[in-house]
């Protein structure tokens, strides 16, 4: 039996998942349950809730966790649990594995089904070929995958690309660029490419005056606790102008560092969207500016338009991701 988790400043999933033949049957585990993050001091005290009343022997554990992962030891952003698995190990009595969120996420895409996925590019993949994986969700996440030819099968890879500097690609984005960087200093992709940077677009569209604010949607977001529910929602149904340009600033920013990615790890065996926003926007992606910026790549246009790029609809990826890293690490 193995334990994995996705841990996250909001919640934690935590998931047991059985082993049949060295196979891992992951659409169906054996336990699952999500917790509130901030209800728990500590990633300890919630696995052991978890665990008590199971009756179950963990032989391993993987977790991805929304944080950095620095000598095998993990920080949650936004909450500092401060995660050790020598310490979990001791306390609980099987091995643990922490690994980035993004690189769970990572984890999952070869063993990822055609349901799990919706597809914007067929392209021509590459067998064998590297794979990215960006997420925009609460902020904007990175990974990559590359084929291990020793042990037969991809291995995910840690990124923080999402805070390289942004590079405008339109006068607006540079505008918008010039715009934030006396109030920011270093405005990375993560700034204008995420939950917390679609507000940002939205705060440059309006305090430069280039579409009015309608008093409803003011006052929807002066109540409202994160503004990025409120502006998607108003920009998928088309109901303020502001809105919809807000989200098609995006999804140019979003196409463009997709296909840096691309770029960046040769992902001939496709790009991956991950994280929240992707999938409460499928349409708008669908035929709006994101393939076209995802492909404008000079030289290397032609290229681009044979790089599959497929969404991410199954919310449990990652948990499965954690799940068949610790698959491995049982196996090590």
């Amino acid at each position: 039996m193995l334990l994995s988790g996705d841990v996250g400043g909001t919640k934690t999933a935590l998931a047991i998942f059985d082993v049949d033949e060295g196979a891992l049957i992951v659409r169906h585990p054996v336990l699952e349950r999500v917790f509130p993050s901030q209800q728990y001091q500590s990633l300890d005290l919630i696995i052991e809730e978890f665990l008590r009343d199971s009756g179950i022997a963990i032989s391993a554990a993987s977790f991805g966790v929304a944080g950095p992962v620095v000598g095998g030891r993990a920080e949650v952003t936004n909450l500092h649990w401060q995660i050790d698995p020598d310490d979990m190990r001791q306390r609980f009595g099987f091995d643990v594995h922490l690994m980035n969120d993004l690189e769970a996420l990572a984890s999952a895409v070869p063993f990822l089904e055609q349901t799990d996925l919706i597809t914007i590019n067929e392209g021509t993949p590459d067998e064998r070929g590297a794979i990215g994986v960006i997420a925009p969700g609460t902020g904007l996440g990175e990974s990559y995958l590359v084929w291990n030819r020793a042990a037969g099968r991809y291995e995910a890879h840690p990124s923080e690309g999402g805070h390289c500097a942004f590079g405008p690609m339109t006068p607006l984005q540079l505008e918008m660029l010039n715009y934030w960087m006396p109030r920011m200093g270093h405005v990375s992709y993560e700034r204008v490419c995420s939950g917390m940077g679609l507000p940002n677009i939205y705060t440059f569209l309006r305090e430069t005056d280039r579409y009015p604010e309608p008093d409803w949607l003011k006052e929807q977001l002066s109540s409202a606790g994160d503004m990025t529910p409120v502006i998607v929602k108003a920009a998928v149904a088309g109901e303020a102008p502001i809105c919809v340009a807000t989200l098609e600033l995006f999804m140019e920013i979003l196409g463009d560092q997709a296909g840096n990615l691309a770029l960046t790890v040769l992902a001939t065996g496709g790009i991956y969207l991950g994280g929240g926003i992707p999938s409460r926007i499928l349409p708008q992606l669908q035929k709006g500016p994101f393939m076209t910026f995802f492909r404008d790549k000079g030289r290397f246009t032609e290229m681009m338009s044979r790089i599959p790029v497929h969404i991410i609809y199954n919310p449990k990826a990652a948990l499965y991701g954690a799940a068949y890293d610790a698959l491995a690490l049982s196996s090590s």
